[in-house]
């Protein structure tokens, strides 16, 4: 019997590491949506804004005043290569990722959701096999 409780709350740890695991990383995913969503919006700002007065990130929470000479957009695409795009393109770049990212977060969603059916199932067993 001591046995069957030791296998059970080792499982039950290991169901919650993974719970927890799926939930940073649902967490994470989130925060890129939101993040992705926001700088979407931000572009539709500066779309018809060439010689307007900006504010412009120099780092984190450090603004700058500037002024926008052009709409033509930098993108950084790794491995320190850059390569330019207008609005629109940088848009649909963005709409890609965000439709990736909510994949990504379902399968999160459903995994989580599988683990704990598969958690209470074992509750339940364990359950009943302590009352026979």
């Amino acid at each position: 019997m001591e046995k069957n409780s030791q296998e059970l709350l080792f499982k039950i740890s290991m169901f919650e590491q993974h719970i927890e695991n799926l939930r940073q990383q649902l967490s994470a995913v989130k925060e890129s949506l939101v993040y992705l969503e926001s700088l979407n919006l931000g572009l539709n700002d500066i779309k018809d804004s060439k010689g307007k007065e900006i504010l412009a990130s120099i780092g984190k929470g450090i603004f700058v005043k500037a002024q926008l000479i052009s709409e033509e957009l930098i993108l950084d695409v790794g491995g320190k290569n850059f390569v330019k795009k207008d609005i629109p393109e940088t848009k649909k770049i963005i709409g890609e990722q965000i439709k990736k990212l909510q994949e990504i977060k379902k399968e999160l969603e459903e995994k989580l959701e599988e683990i704990n059916k598969e958690m209470i199932s074992l509750l339940l067993s364990a359950r009943e096999n302590k009352e026979k």
